[in-house]
């Protein structure tokens, strides 16, 4: 290290003087990280020739790093995206009612495992088992960590080293990359591809029948929609050939909504219909049109699903109690009629005009304090499902759209991500939009205060 490196590297200040002028007499774990990290950039900074920061300048930093490292990763946001289940925001919120039995139950001991009745081991397949069987009309059900977990332990059990057949055009990719394709191959059984990728027709599947083939598979592309010259058989045609040669008839329907449910001329299909229709094993998603926490669920004949229960990988995709607590608690809310109680359907099915008057008070209450160059007003706007359900698919709602203020407006959606109660909004034609659908009506007061603070502090920056 030459002499004049040297010199500017003695001109930071020394830890405990640094200490001092904080003054964190005992400091913290993430304070004592946040300084060392602190340090370490600034040294970096003038090995590469820049200038030690002035000490109010360097103490900023300190103290900025050391309340990020603090602050939780995993924090609660508003969405105001408009995505009703947005996968990267957590999927379906979780009411009052259901967080609060998760509380009573994950503060202390549970029956988890354990049986009242008889006083012995019990199953932790038990709480929502019986209930699932209720409410979808099935023999049997269990429960895994995910969707993606459900077709892998039905295919594990039922297809290792055989044949299964699925439609080219159903051959699609999940969240994160991962395909069906390979969640097959992770399960031991043999991808059977048949038609192309628009059509495929029920001959294809039966030619493609043999004396390894094992089970037959469909799809629901519930995360993209295909249009124009397609065709695929009815899952009651795929069932009567699936018995017919003894094969298994699996369903993934990834949404997994329980009653029928339609928008915009486009129709889920629900897991009871599919049920009814001859499947003998369904696998669905918990947080997305069910409303739910993440799980995977799994419904059909009991003679494979009691299989499923008994295999290695059951074990290891299952899931806690907190999830069984919140997935038992929802189910019981479908079961008294109550499910329009879940913050999921309270969105989905909000009223325009009350999404309206939300907005345009929002409005109001915004303009008394926002600076004249910000315009902001409540319009009309659109709605998404999200979570890979019903693509393509809007629903119609009220939004507050705000520009002006001198910067483009990705420095204020910046600013809203940084706030203490983080907002996500999305950017349109250089407005930023905040969808008052997915703001639940608890959060309009945070929602107020996060976009003035975020107007505050890029004001602040325009006049530095």
């Amino acid at each position: 290290m030459d002499q004049a490196l040297q010199a500017r590297m003695r001109q930071i200040p020394a830890i405990q003087e640094l200490y001092r002028q904080l003054q964190w007499e005992r400091p913290t774990v993430w304070q004592k990280e946040g300084l060392n990290q602190v340090l370490v950039e600034v040294r970096e900074e003038v090995r590469n020739g820049q200038a030690v920061p002035v000490l109010d300048r360097l103490l900023e930093r300190i103290r900025d790093a050391a309340q990020n490292l603090a602050t939780p990763s995993l924090r609660p946001v508003i969405n105001a995206t408009g995505v009703v289940i947005h996968t990267n925001l957590g999927r379906s919120p979780l009411s009052q009612e259901v967080m609060d039995r998760v509380r009573q139950v994950a503060s202390g001991y549970s029956t988890l495992e354990y049986r009242l009745d008889q006083g012995v081991r019990g199953s932790r397949h038990d709480h929502v088992g019986a209930l699932l069987q209720q409410l979808i009309g099935a023999e049997a059900a269990m429960v895994v960590n995910n969707n993606a977990a459900a077709v892998l332990l039905a295919l594990s059990q039922l297809a290792k080293g055989y044949e299964v057949i699925v439609s080219r055009g159903q051959l699609v990719e999940i969240g994160g990359s991962f395909r069906i394709p390979e969640v097959m191959a992770a399960s031991g059984a043999h991808l059977i591809e048949v038609g192309a990728t628009n059509k495929t027709h029920l001959e294809d599947y039966r030619r493609a029948v043999s004396a390894e083939t094992r089970a037959i598979l469909k799809v629901h592309a519930s995360n993209f929609r295909m249009v124009g010259f397609t065709e695929q058989p009815t899952t009651a045609d795929l069932v009567t050939l699936a018995h017919e040669h003894g094969l298994v008839m699996l369903e993934d329907l990834g949404s997994g909504v329980v009653d029928a449910f339609s928008l915009g001329g486009y129709v889920e299909p629900s897991v009871r219909e599919v049920l009814a229709a001859g499947v003998d094993v369904v696998t669905f998603s918990g947080d997305k049109l069910l409303g739910g926490p993440q799980a995977g669920l799994i419904v059909g004949r009991r003679k494979w699903i009691d299989g499923m229960k008994k295999h290695p990988l059951a074990r290891a995709l299952r899931v806690d109690k907190m999830t069984l607590t919140a997935l038992e608690a929802v189910i019981r809310l479908y079961l008294e009629g109550r499910q329009g109680e879940l913050p999921l359907w309270q969105m989905l099915d909000a009223n325009p005009l009350e999404l309206r008057t939300r907005a345009r008070r929002l409005v109001a209450r915004l303009r008394r304090n926002l600076p004249e160059l910000i315009e902001v007003v409540a319009e009309l706007g659109v709605s998404a499902v999200g979570g890979g359900s019903m693509p393509g698919t809007t629903l119609p709602t009220w939004v507050i759209a705000l520009s002006g203020g001198g910067r483009p407006v990705h420095y204020l959606e910046a600013e809203l991500r940084r706030g203490p109660m983080p907002v996500i909004a999305r950017i349109h034609e250089d407005r930023l939009l905040f969808d008052l659908r997915t703001v639940l009506p608890h959060q309009e007061s945070a929602l107020r205060q996060a976009i003035l603070a975020a107007v505050g502090a890029i004001y602040e920056k325009n006049e530095q």
